[in-house]
């Protein structure tokens, strides 16, 4: 299928496309519609479009936990990302600013750096997409383990001489 959102993707409208390509629709495309666009193609599944049934960012939660809503997708881990990219949000439109233990508002933080960093050093939305697909893989990834360590009551290996080597090895066989 073809979905459509604005351009000049960013943290949600990045995240989405990452989501939708990953546990909805394998094959989608995505295109993308200049700011204050009041039509796009009609073949395409509008995203993160006002009007929209999968609209912005608003009262009832980033585009990103729609489309989990939407598409019943309840991976805890996909439910910890909903929730970064919705302290992310919150960051941006609410000036909050996450405290000390808020440990999924501080990754949305590093993640919006990330964002931000993308939309520089790539010049269309994208490539934008493409750049940052392995780095939401790889926060996928992160969490998915840490669930299923908490899942299965497992206990991380603590530090040793050879740094982070056991933790990660732990943490990928977890994953197999």
């Amino acid at each position: 299928m073809k979905w459509v959102t604005r351009n000049y993707v960013h943290l949600d409208r990045v995240a989405c496309p990452w989501l939708i390509r990953r546990f909805v629709d394998h094959d989608a495309t995505f295109v993308f519609v200049e700011w204050g666009a009041k039509e796009w193609p009609a073949d395409a599944i509008p995203f993160a479009l006002p009007g929209a049934e999968l609209g912005p960012h608003d009262a009832s939660g980033p585009t990103f936990t729609k489309i989990l809503d939407k598409y019943r997708l309840a991976d805890p881990a996909l439910v910890r990302i909903g929730r970064v990219i919705k302290a992310g949000v919150d960051v941006v439109l609410h000036d909050y600013v996450p405290g000390a233990d808020d440990v999924d508002g501080q990754v949305a933080v590093g993640l919006l750096a990330v964002s931000e960093g993308m939309m520089l050093t790539h010049l269309t939305d994208p490539t934008v997409l493409e750049a940052s697909y392995p780095v939401y893989d790889a926060l996928y990834a992160n969490f998915k383990a840490h669930a299923l360590v908490e899942e299965r009551g497992l206990t991380l290996p603590l530090p040793t001489s050879r740094g982070p080597a056991e933790k990660t090895e732990f943490l990928r066989a977890v994953l197999k």
